[in-house]
């Protein structure tokens, strides 16, 4: 389950204009002076002025000027991209996501231990307190994401068009209590369900409703479960009968990306190679990745630090052996920027494109990590 940041002080400290100049190249003016949060990818400019005004000469000094040749797939991919944005807004047929009704929340028997947010509706603070296990520590987060993952693939099987996110919930719901274990979402700052089901131009935190599943629909499910005390969390983006090759790329490269931010991870690595990894494979394919929603260490705490940005930053820190976190990016096919309904849960795109996530829980070795998530 992502936590959400309500600002951005993160990005990549450096201006940025990039343009196609000539000979197939990009071009691009970039000063290392500046202490922006915000970068200005593919602005077109039409010639590179000698001055800015209101700039000193000695802000002039510090620009660069660089190329990068760009290769015949990277500009076929780039081409491609286009190509499929376009079609997909020109023959976007379905409706905007709209609110179901909301049932009431499930009951969990008294005999299954809680966490300590369950009784209230306060959204807990993001604990300073990092995930590092001993080998007992291990075994039971182990455990609880075994569970998780379980749940998860169960909840996949369940997608199918007329199906309700509601249903779903209900069968999360049960699954979950019958290992003797607490839908860990349920009660957290309010959440009233037990699982979070996020469609089409949803990013994350769907709240289960009366709506139905639609043909070509797609549906992240994110499933985190309380066991023994500890937390599993994980996410999936499943297909709902016929979807659109655009949207079935979107998914593809969102898991890819997921993987290869694993791939960087170990003791001693820094933690902003995970973002600059999933943002150099994002963008291959012209797809955003959302700054808004991060991962989190996770293990006796839902949340907790470290924040795990899944895109280009600057953060310090690096993983430690022993230590349990969640990377789950999120890939949008249009713009990056979201709204929140009234619910203060459920997030979309601005521009109704569709997003996409994929979720693990990691362990940081010696020389890696394990997906302790992985069915």
């Amino acid at each position: 389950m992502a936590f959400f940041l309500t600002s951005i002080s993160h990005a990549v400290p450096t201006l940025q204009f990039s343009t196609t100049c000539f000979h197939g190249e990009l071009c691009s003016l970039s000063s290392s002076s500046s202490s922006s949060s915000s970068s200005f990818m593919g602005a077109r400019l039409a010639s590179f002025p000698s001055t800015f005004p209101g700039k000193s000469s000695s802000f002039r000094k510090g620009l660069v000027v660089y190329s990068k040749r760009i290769s015949g797939l990277e500009e076929a991919i780039r081409i491609r991209r286009e190509r499929e944005l376009r079609t997909s807004t020109a023959s976007q047929r379905r409706p905007p996501l709209r609110r179901g009704k909301v049932s009431q929340r499930l009951p969990v028997p008294d005999h299954i231990p809680k966490p300590p947010y369950a009784g209230t509706k306060i959204l807990p603070e993001i604990s300073k307190e990092y995930q590092i296990h001993d080998a007992e520590g291990i075994l039971k987060m182990r455990a609880a994401c075994e569970l998780a993952a379980q749940v998860l693939d169960h909840a996949g099987t369940l997608v199918r068009p007329s199906v309700t996110t509601n249903e779903i919930d209900k069968v999360v719901h049960q699954m979950i209590i019958d290992a003797g274990a607490y839908p860990s979402p349920l009660g957290y700052g309010g959440f009233p369900k037990s699982v979070c089901t996020s469609v089409n131009e949803c990013m994350c935190h769907g709240i289960p409703d009366s709506r139905q599943l639609q043909d070509g629909d797609i549906i992240n499910i994110d499933v985190t479960v309380y066991l023994n005390g500890y937390h599993g969390d994980t996410s999936k983006t499943f297909f709902c009968g016929n979807v659109s090759d655009a949207m079935k790329r979107l998914v593809k490269v969102t898991e890819e990306c997921l993987h290869k931010g694993i791939a960087v991870c170990k003791d001693g690595a820094l933690y902003r190679k995970i973002g600059k990894r999933i943002s150099e494979h994002a963008e291959k394919f012209g797809y955003g990745v959302v700054d808004r929603f991060v991962g989190h260490g996770v293990g006796n705490v839902f949340h907790s630090e470290p924040l795990i940005f899944h895109h280009r930053n600057d953060k310090p820190g690096f993983m430690v052996e022993g230590q349990t976190f969640t990377i789950e990016p999120i890939l949008t096919l249009g713009s990056t920027e979201c709204i929140t309904w009234e619910d203060n849960w459920t997030t979309l795109t601005a521009d109704g494109s569709p997003a996409a996530q994929f979720e693990h829980t990691i362990l940081i070795t010696k020389t890696g990590a394990e997906i302790l998530t992985k069915a």
